[in-house]
């Protein structure tokens, strides 16, 4: 057996750089990699797809990234950083779509997220409830200072995730046993200036904070979950990849100061 094979997301040490974007969908790791330099698939094992490849930074430096797709869901989201974080993957940034909770929130902005609401089942078996889930700050400013740069509209805040997908469309054809709890619970959300809603920030965070991991989050706004519009456009998705390669460059130039 290879030294230190990963089980579920089929990489070893030496195969990933520290830096790892992690999208949801295996087919948007490709799209990722468009930006790398002599980028190449390495695995692609369930869910999980990842590219390797080098972009360059401020002071020229050849910078080694990665990016793996998590799959749906924070269960999945939890392996893939668990066993990233194994192989050396230190800085992770969540590059994501999500519906938007307030008006102002439009279709194609993005959001970057500076913690998570805890509505999902997978951090629960991590930590308590009472235990926040927040992005590391340092990753935070420089997606900041990097959408600022790229001059794209952007929104900075408090997110949910959840674990049931459908549950937030209330014209579902078949009747939800809790749907006046679940529209109850949304105008919450909203009344309480949660930006989106998507599905694996708050897993991330978590670990992230527990194993002392860099963990952030870009979200592209494809639906209006206020409008009971959870899908209407896949728009932002390169803008948000743009943003988390700027701000990779970003944190990289950081540390060698």
């Amino acid at each position: 057996m290879k030294k230190n094979l990963q089980y579920h997301i089929g990489l070893k040490n030496g195969d990933i750089g520290k830096y790892i974007l992690l999208p949801g969908d295996p087919q948007r790791t490709q799209l990722i990699a468009e930006f790398f330099d002599k980028a190449e698939e390495v695995a692609f094992n369930r869910e999980f797809r990842t590219f390797r490849g080098y972009i360059t930074g401020f002071n020229g430096k050849k910078i080694k990234v990665s990016t793996t797709s998590t799959g749906i869901g924070c269960p999945s989201a939890a392996i893939c950083i668990e066993e990233l974080a194994n192989i050396g993957g230190e800085v992770f940034i969540r590059v994501g779509t999500a519906g938007s909770l307030q008006r102002d929130v439009k279709i194609g902005d993005l959001v970057i997220t500076t913690a998570s609401v805890r509505e999902e089942g997978t951090s629960r078996q991590y930590v308590p409830l009472s235990y926040p889930a927040v992005a590391d700050i340092d990753v935070v400013n420089s997606l900041v200072n990097a959408a600022k740069k790229l001059n794209f509209n952007y929104h900075t805040g408090i997110v949910h995730c959840k674990d049931a997908f459908y549950t937030e469309n209330f014209s579902y054809k078949f009747f939800l046993p809790l749907k006046e709890y679940n529209e109850t619970l949304w105008k919450v959300w909203q009344r309480s200036n949660v930006l989106a809603t998507s599905m694996e920030s708050s897993a991330l965070f978590v670990i992230g904070s527990i194993r002392k991991l860099k963990v952030g989050e870009v979200l592209a706004i494809i639906g209006s979950t206020c409008f009971n519009k959870p899908i209407v456009k896949k728009v932002g998705i390169k803008e948000a990849i743009k943003v988390a390669i700027e701000a990779v460059k970003i944190l990289d130039f950081s540390e060698t100061k």
